[in-house]
């Protein structure tokens, strides 16, 4: 790396392997960034407008993207060149889910050992679910592992993933399936489930869909918003915490 760097820029270019950029690497860095973030907002301001699961943001801009790469012929990597910049921003957007914790601080007094025990419950089933339903489809390999954290949000399934062994980037798109198909059948499941516990629905949301379920459990009812968000929280420490743990059981299958 050059001594014309100064030294932090230095530091973050070697600590993500990246090489000194170029005008080529900038180019497709504004060109992919851009059209990333066009589609997210674009999206994001239809799905406003018309409030239908298929044009939410998390499913209507990946397809957009995909279409634009494949029309341009523009391969994964010359893609993810340009935009890792948003995948490093994940790190740090960990640290804002101190927020819900704190501010419901006096809601988990009260109900810590049930929130304990449910996001450890509802951890295993994600987990031993998404192992066997890959088996029954004759899904191996580094696919299979890679499926395993699809149910914590994006920041820590990617970090999870990292550490289990299998793809980042392919988990997310896998959190992101889950996400969309818990929102959209969770108001349904509602309805026929016994409990009329605030605690309990908003668990539902937060454990099975992560982030979009959580957006879903707020517009139902602010108090489930909550809970969902907060059970969000506490799944994704838990199993980062859990990771290593998890990859010595992987090893030993």
């Amino acid at each position: 790396m050059s001594a014309n760097l100064p030294q932090w820029i230095d530091a973050l270019m070697q600590g993500l392997s990246w090489t000194r950029p170029d005008s080529k690497f900038f180019g497709q860095a504004i060109l992919w960034s851009a059209v990333t973030l066009g589609f997210y907002f674009l999206t994001r301001y239809m799905h406003s407008r018309i409030p239908r699961w298929w044009i939410a943001p998390l499913v209507a801009a990946p397809v957009l993207l995909l279409i634009t790469l494949i029309a341009t012929d523009t391969s994964y990597t010359v893609y993810i060149s340009g935009t890792h910049w948003l995948i490093v921003l994940l790190g740090p957007a960990i640290v804002a889910f101190a927020v819900p914790i704190y501010e419901q601080r006096k809601l988990i007094g009260q109900n810590w050992q049930v929130l304990i025990i449910g996001v450890l419950v509802g951890s295993a089933v994600a987990i031993l679910t998404s192992w066997g339903l890959a088996t029954l489809l004759g899904i191996d390999g580094i696919l299979r592992i890679s499926l395993l954290p699809r149910s914590i949000s994006t920041p820590f399934a990617m970090n999870v993933s990292a550490v289990i062994g299998g793809i980042p980037e392919l988990t997310a798109v896998f959190v992101v399936i889950t996400g969309i198909f818990g929102a959209s059948v969770g108001e349904f499941i509602l309805l026929w489930l016994p409990t009329r516990s605030v605690l309990a629905r908003g668990a539902l949301f937060g454990m099975s869909a992560h982030v979009a379920g959580s957006h879903k459990a707020y517009q139902l009812n602010p108090d489930y918003g909550a809970i969902a968000g907060l059970v969000m929280v506490f799944a994704g420490i838990l199993n980062v915490v859990a990771a290593p743990l998890l990859a010595m059981l992987l090893q030993r299958l």
